[in-house]
């Protein structure tokens, strides 16, 4: 190769084969004439894996050059991990777009007069195949990638900041925001994992409650054969009618159940993919491909860190077959007249009702709830002056207690707390669906909140008395700036990033679920328990010192 002075084997050209810019002094290749910028040639044949020095226009494969002719150009700002292909392309700006994303580079006034074409002319196609061979800076095409312009989410040269169009825009090394950025990656593969395990999670309950229910609808099945066996002679064909709407109940709720199951192996499925997408972007070994990777599925990165949902299966029970057939041997003879299934649906009540009626369903908690949600289900219960410690007072309205230094009750009445700081909620709750907020901003150094069983132990200081320490009671613990949540004694910490004012607790009987959010910070979920409860539920709340009110919501 020689610099160009005189006529080769092709005419004369002021512009590089490569970067098709023009060259102040091209080099120019002996065997063929093809012309090209040094620093374009050096890092054309640093690719190249031998030794030889080849013509980057002559000795790329025909196979190569062929496909790349006929592969057509993706769009630049789709996903890279699924681009759409490209309609047009703008040899200003070097870039493709789908029909989605071309409409608005056009309607931009500064890009008015940028030459654009359709992404399967020869220009373009030339284009994207100088694209994909280097990695110089598109406004300073003599110039290498070095730098990562964080206003803009692109890569540029060291001129950028200083002369271009990224002049005084933040901007960082390569390799600096290429580390970053797997930080980044492993954070949010670190997030997906713990989203993986919630859905996992959400099998597992939903599992178990198809097995509860086969074993229920089964202990049903037992009960009401020994009831018939005393009608036996006019009611065969009635009890076929009765087990047929148990088991039709049954099979709804375990096709939702499975439905439900396959969708999280679905969720499960898409997770994985992301994950291995994400992964094969955190081991790119080309930082600058790296960047770019990364920024074209940040977006979707933070839509999925956001953490699943919690299902919770509702029980389907039929107690209310065995009610309704204990009683209907008294007057059988005139209940005939209607089908089962209508005369079952009538019976319908208590706990039941929501199974019956929609077997199979499930309560949703997120990471994030909606206040709106669980306002519908707003309770306001009052606090039982007969259960409070001595040394506690209570408001007029019975919703606000607080911390007194003398007491002033006599202890030793029979549902008084006569050690500990508590108090139970004159309201209980045996089933359906309660949401009542507690403030707390007044509540010092440490607060309990809960529900318990009425049996809780009253007197003393034992593990039978403390909310949280039994079988009976559950509830979540602020200590100084330590968040805990109690139950049989075992804990459980909560992280807590901003120490909540309020805290909403919502209750639903049938499905088991006690879940505690931080209504200050968003709905922000703090924890949930899961339990088969067997007895009312009380609110109650322990004091440490300062005050707590329960909010007034009806």
């Amino acid at each position: 190769m020689m610099p160009t002075t005189s006529s080769g084997l092709c005419q004369p050209v002021d512009h590089c084969g490569i970067c098709d810019s023009t060259c102040p002094s091209p080099v120019l290749m002996v065997s063929c004439g093809h012309r090209f910028c040094l620093n374009c040639l050096e890092g054309f044949w640093k690719n190249v894996p031998n030794s030889e020095r080849p013509c980057p226009s002559c000795k790329l494969p025909n196979e190569m050059q062929e496909t790349e002719n006929q592969q057509s150009l993706k769009c630049d700002l789709c996903p890279s991990h699924s681009p759409c292909i490209a309609q047009w392309s703008c040899l200003t700006c070097e870039e493709s777009y789908c029909s989605e994303h071309f409409q608005p580079h056009i309607m931009e006034e500064n890009r008015a007069n940028h030459k654009v074409c359709n992404s399967e002319d020869g220009e373009a196609k030339k284009m994207g195949a100088r694209r994909k061979r280097t990695q110089w800076c598109l406004e300073h095409r003599e110039r290498p990638i070095e730098l990562f312009c964080r206003a803009c989410k692109v890569c540029v040269c060291t001129l950028c900041p200083l002369l271009g169009s990224h002049k005084g825009h933040p901007v960082m090394l390569i390799q600096q925001e290429a580390t970053h950025k797997k930080i980044l990656t492993s954070r949010c593969l670190e997030q997906l994992d713990q989203k993986k395990s919630y859905v996992l999670g959400n099998i597992h309950h939903i599992e178990q409650a198809a097995t509860d229910l086969k074993a229920h609808t089964l202990a049903s099945k037992d009960k009401l054969t020994a009831k018939f066996t005393e009608l036996r002679l006019l009611l065969d064909e009635e009890e076929k009618l009765a087990k047929k709407f148990i088991e039709d109940k049954a099979k709804l709720a375990l096709w939702a159940y499975d439905g439900q199951i396959e969708s999280c192996h679905d969720q499960i499925s898409a997770i994985d993919k992301f994950k291995a997408h994400i992964r094969s972007i955190h081991q790119q070994p080309d930082n600058i491909q790296l960047i770019q990777d990364f920024i074209s599925v940040e977006k979707e990165m933070k839509s999925q860190s956001i953490p699943a949902e919690q299902l919770h299966p509702i029980p389907v029970k039929f107690e209310h077959v065995e009610k309704y057939y204990g009683a209907f041997i008294e007057n059988f003879k005139s209940s005939f007249k209607e089908p089962p299934a209508i005369r079952l649906q009538d019976a319908v009540d208590g706990p039941s009702t929501r199974s019956i009626k929609d077997p199979g369903k499930l309560i949703k908690t997120t990471h994030f709830g909606n206040r709106l949600l669980f306002l519908k289900y707003g309770r306001t219960p009052t606090l039982d002056p007969y259960t409070m410690h001595p040394k506690l007072r209570l408001s007029e309205d019975l919703l606000t207690v607080q911390c007194a230094w003398l007491g002033k009750f006599n202890s030793s009445h029979p549902p008084r707390f006569d050690k500990l700081l508590q108090i139970l909620s004159r309201d209980s709750y045996y089933s359906g669906s309660h949401y009542w907020e507690v403030d707390v901003l007044q509540a010092g150094l440490g607060w309990w909140i809960g529900i318990t069983y009425p049996s809780i132990q009253r007197k003393g200081d034992t593990e039978l008395s403390r909310l949280g320490w039994n079988s009976g009671s559950w509830c979540i613990k602020r200590y100084d700036y330590e968040y805990w949540a109690f139950h049989k004694g075992e804990r459980k910490a909560i992280h807590v990033a901003n120490p909540p004012e309020k805290v909403g607790v919502f209750l639903d009987y049938e499905s088991g679920v006690l879940s505690f959010f931080d209504v200050t910070n968003g709905m922000k979920h703090l924890h949930t328990f899961r339990c088969r409860f067997t007895e009312p539920l009380y609110p109650a709340l322990r004091l440490w010192d300062g005050s707590v009110t329960l909010c007034r919501l009806t």
